[in-house]
This record gives C-alpha cells, sequence and structure tokens, in this order.
C-alpha cells in the first residue's frame, strides 16, 4: 500500500486497487457464444442497434474500442456490495460499493430477460424502437450491462459521455430515476453535453466524472473537466462526488451549496488553494485532494465536525492551521509527502484519531500531545526527526581540491588487496565491485577474495530459485568493519523474477536487502562493452555471497484493523484481510507463479486444460485467522464466468512439505465472477485453481508442479581438432545450445547435442566414459572412472577433461561417454540396459566419441601423416630439424602467401592449402611450410638458403636471421662432436675452408 501511495495512487481513488479488493467483480460486457452481443430488452422494451458504417476508419475505430473492452477493464462498474440505502453519513468506501451491482447477476439477468422476451414476446420485438445513436455503442457493450433502473455507465468506453446527451433526448423519463451516474471526461465536446444534462437529474446520489479511464498508444488520456455549471446546485441528493484526474484549479462555487455531499475526492487535480467557506459542508465525512498543488489550507477546514478521513498528501503543504485540532469526528489523516516542518499543538484534541501518516515531511520533532493519543499509530519515516537544523554550507574553498576515494582494479592472479581509512572501490575480475567508505577500517588491513564452484551440498536455492552467480567468498571472515561495506556480485539477466543477494555465515543462508544498479564505467573488466548488472547489498561482516533469481515476493504487516495485499507481478491476484482477523501483527509473503497453459495440455493430455497463476502464500507466525481470508485469483487463461462449466474446475491446496495436492473445491465457497475467482481461507498455504476435463486432477497438478522446477538441457560432447584425446563436456540449457556449438566450431569438432532431459537447478548427475574408453581416475571429481557434475542454469557447467584408451585396446577406439542421474550407476553399461527410460531409470544420454590408434611413441596416429619426419641441409653446412621447422611457422602468420611464392610454391597449391585450413592459420602456414620442405629433401645443401633469401625477400629479416643462428649453432654442435670422436684434423680444416668461405 505504501508502494501505490509513493506512486501517487490511494487504493480509495484509483479503480482496480479499491482498499476493500472488491476489482474480483469488475468484468467485460455479456456476449453471446458467437461473439455479438445479445439484445436485451429491460422494462421500457428499449434496444441499440449499431449500424455498421462502410467507411474503414470508423469500423476500425469501433474495433479498437472493443479490444479496450474485451481486455479487461479496471473500472467497468466499481465494486460489488450488497445494497443498502445509504444514510447521509455513510461511509465513502461503502458508498463506492453501492454505485454498481454485480456485473455477474446484471448480466445473468439480462440474459435471462433476453431469452424470455424472445420465448414469449417475439412477436413484438420487431415492433420495438430502434435507437441510432452517434457516437454509437461498441458492439461489446449493450444497454443493459450499462443501464439499469437506477445506474448508468457511461465511462466503459471511449466517448462514452456523448451518449448521455442522446440518451436523455430519447428516454428522459427513465434518465430522471438516476441515483447513480459514471462519465469519462477525456471527450470534450461530449463531456459539456453530458454537463449540460447533469442539472436534470435531480434524483442523482453518487456522480463521477474522472479522467484516465483509457489509454490511448500507452498513455492515460487525461479528463478535460476544467469547472461545473452554475445549477449542478440543482442536485440535493447528491452525497458522493468524484472529480479526480481532471483539470481544476479552484473549487466550483456551485459545489458549496450542496449541503448533502458525504465524500468528496478531488484528487490529481491543479488545486492550489481551498475556498474560505469550505466548512459549508456539514455532511462531509470523506475528503482527498491528493496530489494536487496545495500550500495551504484554510481555518474553515476545522468546521468540517463529521469529517472521518482527510487525505491531504503530495502536496505542497508547509504548515496546517490551529483549527484542525476542532475535526473531534478525524480518525484517519493523510499529510505525506509535504514540506511540513512542524505540526500544530492543538492536534492533540484529536482523540478519535487512529492513523496519523506523516512520512517524507521536513519535521523534526512530534508534539508530545500526540504521544499521548493512546490508540494513535503514526508512520513518521523518512522524516529527520531529533537531527539539528542543518547550517547553511559553507562556500567551497577554491585551493582545496575534493576527496575522491581511490580505486583499485584486480587482475583474475590476484587474491588480496589493503585496504586503508581513506577507503577504497575495489574492481574484481568478472564484475564484482567492493566500495569500502572512507572510516570503514582504523589501520590498514589485508583482505581476500576467492569464486568458489556452488556445490549441492551448501548452495542453499529455495523453490524455483535460479543460481545467477557463482559464490564469491571475501575473507577474513570474523573482521568487524566500523561502516557498511557494500558488496556488488554480478548476475546474469532474468525475466518476471527479482534479483536477491544471499550470505552464508557458515551455518545457514540469509536474504539481505538487495538493490540492482549498472556497474561503473571505469571496470576493466568490461572495456567498451556492457556495464555489468550487480545486485548490491551492505555488510559490516565477510562471509560468502551468491546473487539468486526467486519469484516476485509481496511482503505487508496484517494489524487487528485488517489489510490489503495486492501481487506486484500479478494485479489480478489479491488477498483483503478484514478486520479483527488477528489479534497480533503478522507479516504476510505472497508469491505468484506463472504457468504456461500448452506445457500443462501436454503433460495432462487434456487439450481443454487450464489452470490459472500458483499462489505460494505464506505468514509469520503460522497459526489460523479469526476470520476468512478473502482471496481474488484470475480464472485461466480461456475461461470466463459466462463459458465457465463448475463441474470442471477444481480448487487445490497444496502442501509444500510434502509436494501433495487435495481437491478442495467442495470444502470452499467458490464464486465466480466473469474473469476471477473469489474464495475464503483461515490458514496459508499453496492455492492453485485448475480447469480440465480429467478426474485425477491431484494426481497431474504433482506431475505439473515437479515439471515446473526442472529446466530443459542438453548434453554436448566436443572433441578439440588438433588433440582429439582432449573433451570438452558440458550441460546446458536448451536454448542456449545452438549459439554455444557455433562459438566452439572452430576449436571443436564432434557429436551433435543429446536428446532433451530435464534436470533441476543444482542436481547432481555423473558422465561415464565406457566402451574402450577411459580417464585418469586422479582427478578430484572423479568416482569410480565417472566425473560427477551439479548443473546451474546461468552459469557454465562444462569440463576439460583427457581421455585414453584402456589397458590393451590396439586400433582406433569407437567408445561413448553416457550422463547418468543420481547416484553412481552400478553394472552399467549392458548397452545402457538397452537403453531404458522409466521413473527408475538413471540414464539420461549416450554421445559417441573417437580416438584414433596410437604409433610407436604412444601418440595419436591421424589417418593421413601431415608432417612427415625431415632434415633440410647437411650436418656440414648446417641443417633444420622439424622442430625446427614448427618453430618457424608460428611466427610467419599473414604473411605466408608472400613467402610460399618466394619459394616457388604455385599459386594452385597455395589455394588448396589455404581453402583446406580455411578456419585454422596455424595448420595453414605449418602445412605450406612442410609442402615446400617435402620437395626439397633431395636437394642437397642449397635449400636453407633458398629458405634465407625467401624470407629475405618477403620482409621477414628477422625470420631469416632466426634462421641462420640456427644453422651456425648446427655447425658448431657438429664440429664439437668432431673433436670428441678425436678427428681434430678434418675439424681444423672445416674450420679453415668456413673461415675462407666468409668475405
Amino acid at each position: 500500500m505504501d508502494r501505490s501511495r509513493a506512486k501517487g495512487t490511494v487504493p480509495d481513488e484509483e479503480d482496480g486497487e479499491q482498499a476493500d479488493g472488491s476489482e474480483d467483480e469488475e468484468v467485460e460486457m455479456p456476449t453471446s457464444h458467437a461473439g455479438v452481443p445479445e439484445t436485451s430488452v429491460d422494462t421500457l422494451v428499449v434496444s441499440f442497434c449499431t449500424e455498421l458504417h462502410q467507411d474503414q476508419d470508423k469500423l476500425k475505430k469501433k474495433t479498437e474500442l472493443g479490444d479496450v473492452i474485451a481486455e479487461g477493464r479496471m473500472e467497468v462498474l466499481g465494486p460489488e456490495m450488497e445494497e443498502t440505502s445509504p444514510a447521509p453519513s455513510v461511509s465513502p468506501i461503502s458508498l463506492m460499493d453501492t454505485c454498481a451491482p454485480s456485473i455477474s447477476s446484471l448480466s445473468s439477468a439480462s440474459y435471462l430477460s433476453s431469452n424470455h422476451h424472445r420465448n414469449n414476446v417475439s412477436s413484438s420485438s420487431s415492433s420495438s424502437s430502434v435507437l441510432s445513436l452517434t457516437p454509437p455503442l461498441p458492439p461489446s457493450v449493450e444497454l443493459s450491462a450499462v443501464l439499469t433502473d437506477t445506474r448508468l455507465s457511461l465511462d466503459v468506453y471511449l466517448g462514452g459521455a456523448a451518449a448521455l446527451s442522446l440518451l436523455w433526448t430519447s428516454i428522459p423519463e427513465q434518465l430522471s430515476s438516476l441515483q447513480y451516474l459514471r462519465l469519462g471526461s477525456e471527450d470534450k465536446a461530449g463531456l459539456d453535453g453530458a454537463l449540460d444534462v447533469l442539472p436534470h437529474l435531480t434524483e442523482l446520489r453518487s456522480l463521477a466524472i474522472r479522467g484516465h479511464c483509457f489509454y490511448d498508444r500507452g498513455d492515460p488520456l487525461p479528463g478535460l473537466l476544467t469547472t461545473l455549471p452554475r445549477d449542478f446546485s440543482s442536485l440535493s441528493h447528491l452525497v458522493h462526488l468524484d472529480l479526480s484526474f481532471n483539470q481544476l484549479t479552484c473549487l466550483p462555487s456551485s459545489l458549496l451549496s450542496i449541503s448533502t455531499l458525504t465524500s468528496l475526492l478531488l484528487c490529481h487535480n491543479r488545486l492550489t488553494a481551498l475556498p474560505p467557506d469550505i466548512g459549508l459542508f456539514p455532511s462531509l465525512s470523506y475528503l482527498s485532494l491528493l496530489g494536487n498543488e496545495l500550500v495551504s489550507l484554510p481555518a474553515s477546514v476545522g468546521q468540517l465536525k463529521a469529517l472521518h478521513t482527510l487525505d491531504v498528501s503530495h502536496n505542497c503543504l508547509q504548515h496546517l492551521p490551529d483549527e484542525i485540532g476542532s475535526l473531534v469526528e478525524l480518525v484517519k489523516l493523510e499529510l505525506s509527502y509535504n514540506k511540513l516542518k512542524q505540526l500544530p499543538e492543538t492536534m492533540g484534541s484529536l482523540l478519535s484519531l487512529r492513523e496519523l501518516v506523516i512520512y517524507s515531511n521536513e519535521l523534526r520533532l512530534i508534539p508530545d500531545c500526540l504521544n499521548e493519543l493512546p490508540r494513535l499509530k503514526i508512520d513518521k519515516r523518512d522524516n529527520p526527526l531529533g537531527q539539528p537544523r542543518t547550517p547553511p554550507p559553507l562556500s567551497p574553498t577554491p585551493d582545496r581540491p575534493e576527496t575522491s576515494i581511490p580505486e583499485l582494479h584486480l587482475g583474475f592472479n590476484q587474491h588480496s588487496f589493503c585496504v586503508s581509512s581513506a577507503g577504497c572501490h575495489v574492481f574484481l575480475p568478472g564484475g564484482a565491485e567492493l566500495l569500502f567508505p572512507p572510516g570503514c577500517v582504523v589501520t590498514t588491513t589485508r583482505l581476500e577474495w576467492i569464486e568458489k564452484r556452488p556445490e549441492r551440498k551448501w548452495v542453499w536455492l529455495e523453490e524455483h530459485d535460479i543460481l545467477l552467480s557463482r559464490p564469491l567468498e571475501l575473507r577474513p571472515h570474523g573482521i568487524k568493519f566500523l561502516m557498511p561495506v557494500e558488496v556488488c556480485v554480478p548476475y546474469h539477466r532474468t525475466k518476471r523474477k527479482e534479483v536477491v543477494v544471499r550470505k552464508f555465515d557458515g551455518h545457514s543462508w540469509i536474504t539481505l536487502p538487495t538493490n540492482l544498479r549498472r556497474g561503473s564505467e571505469s571496470h576493466s573488466s568490461h572495456p567498451g562493452g556492457h556495464l555489468a548488472r550487480l545486485a548490491c547489498c551492505s555488510v559490516s561482516q565477510f562471509s560468502w555471497f551468491m546473487a539468486v533469481s526467486r519469484l516476485v515476493k509481496d511482503t505487508c504487516s496484517v494489524t487487528p484493523t485488517g489489510a490489503l495485499l495486492v501481487s506486484s507481478s500479478d494485479p489480478g491476484v489479491k488477498l483483503h484481510f478484514p478486520p479483527d482477523c488477528t489479534v497480533q501483527t503478522r507479516t504476510i509473503n505472497l508469491q505468484v507463479l506463472e504457468v504456461s497453459v500448452s506445457e500443462v495440455q501436454t503433460l495432462c493430455g487434456d487439450p481443454q486444460a487450464r489452470v490459472s497463476p500458483l499462489l505460494c502464500l505464506s505468514q509469520s507466525p503460522n497459526t489460523h485467522f479469526l476470520q476468512p481470508v478473502k482471496v481474488q485469483i484470475p480464472l485461466p487463461p480461456g475461461v470466463t464466468g459466462h463459458t465457465v462449466d463448475m463441474t470442471c474446475l477444481h480448487l487445490l491446496h497444496g502442501d509444500p512439505t510434502a509436494q501433495t495436492w487435495t481437491d478442495i473445491t467442495t470444502q470452499v465457497s467458490l464464486h465466480i465472477t466473469h474473469v476471477y475467482a473469489i474464495f475464503y481461507i483461515t490458514h496459508f498455504s499453496w492455492y492453485w485453481l485448475w480447469y480440465t476435463t480429467r478426474c485425477y486432477v491431484s494426481g497431474v497438478a504433482r506431475k505439473v508442479y515437479q515439471r515446473l522446477k526442472q529446466f530443459k538441457v542438453q548434453f554436448l560432447v566436443l572433441q578439440r581438432k588438433t588433440d582429439p584425446s582432449q573433451v570438452l563436456l558440458q550441460c546446458l540449457p536448451v536454448n542456449k545450445v545452438e549459439g554455444r556449438i557455433q562459438s566452439l566450431s572452430e576449436q571443436y569438432d564432434g557429436p551433435q547435442p543429446s536428446e532433451l532431459c530435464d534436470l533441476l537447478e543444482g542436481e547432481q548427475f555423473f558422465a561415464g566414459f565406457e566402451r574402450g574408453l577411459d580417464i585418469s581416475t586422479d582427478r578430484p571429481d572423479c568416482v569410480q572412472g565417472r566425473l560427477c557434475f551439479m548443473f546451474y542454469s546461468s552459469l557454465k557447467n562444462l569440463k576439460e577433461v583427457y581421455i585414453c584408451p584402456t589397458e590393451g585396446q590396439k586400433g582406433p577406439v569407437r567408445g561413448q561417454v553416457s550422463f547418468y542421474r543420481g547416484e553412481i550407476p552400478s553394472h552399467l553399461p549392458e548397452e545402457v540396459v538397452r537403453k531404458r527410460k522409466g521413473n527408475d531409470s538413471q540414464w539420461l544420454a549416450t554421445l559417441p566419441l573417437r580416438l584414433p590408434a596410437l604409433n610407436l611413441d604412444n601418440s595419436y596416429c591421424t589417418e593421413e601423416l601431415q608432417h612427415p619426419p625431415l632434415n633440410l641441409g647437411d650436418p656440414e653446412s648446417g641443417y633444420l630439424t622439424e622442430a625446427n621447422l614448427l618453430s618457424i611457422s608460428l611466427q610467419i602468420g599473414q604473411d605466408w602467401r608472400v613467402i610460399g611464392m618466394n619459394l616457388g610454391l604455385s599459386y594452385q597449391e597455395l589455394d588448396r592449402i589455404q581453402y583446406k585450413h580455411r578456419d585454422n592459420l596455424a595448420a595453414l602456414v605449418l602445412d605450406m611450410l612442410f609442402h615446400w620442405a617435402r620437395g626439397q629433401s633431395n636437394t642437397g645443401p642449397g635449400v636453407v638458403s633458398k629458405l634465407v633469401a625467401a624470407m629475405m625477400e618477403s620482409g621477414r629479416r628477422d625470420i631469416a636471421d632466426e634462421i641462420e643462428d640456427i644453422v651456425s649453432i648446427g655447425r658448431r654442435k657438429y664440429s664439437q662432436s668432431l673433436r670428441r670422436l678425436g678427428l681434430e684434423a678434418e675439424s681444423s680444416s672445416l674450420e679453415e675452408n668456413s673461415a675462407a668461405a666468409e668475405p
């Protein structure tokens, strides 16, 4: 409720968020099964016949207006309550409730009346009068749905106010008896015509002329009402008046003469002041001026002796008149979001005051007289209470530089850092940030950080939680900071859920208050990229932290006076707590889980199956309520109150501990409106509304719920192209597989992804290599030759492993890797027990692997020896070995084609090599060099000089110098070997010849 008030709205004034939670009766207009509105005849036997114009623009406009109605309006006819004859002192909420009857009963009556008329008076239907209105009513709106004996609602479609003058011309006798009227004020021409008719409706008791009823391109249409007609005072029976969301700049003088008013709503107008004679409303009990521009209140406001509720929040009030203490009947006073600096002492005379809302003001002191009122509850948040008055700011000294917190950017190998008393902004690799404010430590302190791999045995996840980050450990755990330190954990994007930070203190996980923001632009981990998403919390001690996505949790406190809780993820879900439902204050938690209709139909095998959102309700303390709590949930998609078959509708109660479901449809009073279902409960659990033609609802619901907690995943097994014994194992959500394969295609090759599996977040499974394949059992995650996995949907679930043939295996190996759920499987494979499937099966998927045969050096031989042993040159003049050529190839890079042409290779040969290794530059250069070397193996000692010359001609003097150094070292080693063998004479002559050959 505080959230809606902070947005400039209050439950009593906003249609669709009524304080009594009665949005459940807001429905669409009744239509026939063929989609055409049925004609119903009321007591005056009047019907509207809408003519279809040939003009395409008008036809398109009608269709759009019909869609507005069909989408489920927030303000059709208002809430449904028991009709009572309102007394002059009736409360505003109950009076608003009487403004419109139940649409369910109304449309049912219309339907019966229509059938009765067709069956019994069919001959007279052709003679009934037909009215042609401009603008006509939309096809989805019929007269009986907007007009009854005493009620008329013309705010159900755009431009509806224009129909009032036309109806007055056609049926003035029936309109003269109207008591309840609702108009939209977004159409200026229609509004002017309606204002001319209003003075003739002298029997009116409730009137609403509101803006913001309809939306155009997503923005609400403002109301255009600026004043009221002078003869408006003829409405001498008017007790309720709502002029919210308009453009009133002053209170119309014609209102002051209506002494019967008990409720006056002027929210979200442009009022800057109230008239001095505002106290001329002797019966006024409810006055709402929320969202205006009032600077002060007149002293005459103290003459409103019957005033029960006064709301002047979201204005510019700087002080209150002392006469406000004369409102002896005042029970609730709303003063939030103003500029009040003090409250008058006369407020101590408000003995009936029960609720005072003064948050978000400039109050530094609460008068003692208010603290002496025994039953008064004061909401005084966001006020500088107890603080001294702020002195004027000192003029800045230009010579003194501004102090800023130093920044520290850490690398992946830097796991410790120091923080001094000046504070520090630390940026960790991967996007995490730590903000140490100045003064958080006294002396320079060394701290450490580390990211851990999540483990199911200690990472705590609730139902439907998703892990969004690796657990971040900050050390030492026992250190205490003098000021809160901000810890920001990076997380992946999530949809329709909220992100929170959880802290592990060594015994249990705790959810911390979290705020979300983007990372700093100066973060070194993201140069030029998107800023990291951060989940931030303030802590005084270091521990483990992780970001988690969970269902949106709405929380409120229920007191003995009652409360209303509306889901922020689905506004159609409401909990209405009546007064005296509890003795002590309770904390209520509401979570809503949306369910896919197509998935439910697939699991149930019933094409007619539909389900509503799943409600997860909890409370503290967990005791039964003293009064039934009203619960409103939307009907399943495609089901309306007019078409529903009650025999197929089931309300299920779930036990979150045992995860069982019980059909309680016959145990509760299930009330159905056009778009909502309403029931009453006295204790909290899980509740789920099903619409299905099958009888075994509870068993199917348990099956569907288990599937809701799982993720559809696929396994990847890819072998590195350059070394097939290096294998990448990965488990991914099914929607991320294709993109991942494309990014790995340059380095890896192998089988396609496995078939779909269903895994839970954090579920354990094993990968086992079979049929001639083995892995090292020294790995810490290897158990009996099988690798252990933990699947987390938003993290990288991968392992790089080295596989080899089992002992005694000869020749190429065609093996496989199989995945198993749960504990280590035994007695497998027997062709994986013929790939059995069932509830007791551990087998998930199997993918093939292939290893080439081993050669004599225990290295894998490929199908073709690409690089045979080579020795270019001769020992006396120097030679290049195969290892030398490999070292040279690593330095060539993009110059390979020029070097190849200078070595004498043809264009055709170079094109063939380029096509063969088009995705691997290193392999391409190596193949070019060895292809030339194979052709030069028998040409003699001049081969090395050819290679040096080619490098020089290609502009690669660096490689030419390296080749000459290699040859020189080779000649020297050859001479040393001759000396060791005693051939010194030959060695000396060789050196002399070499010296003579040098220029």
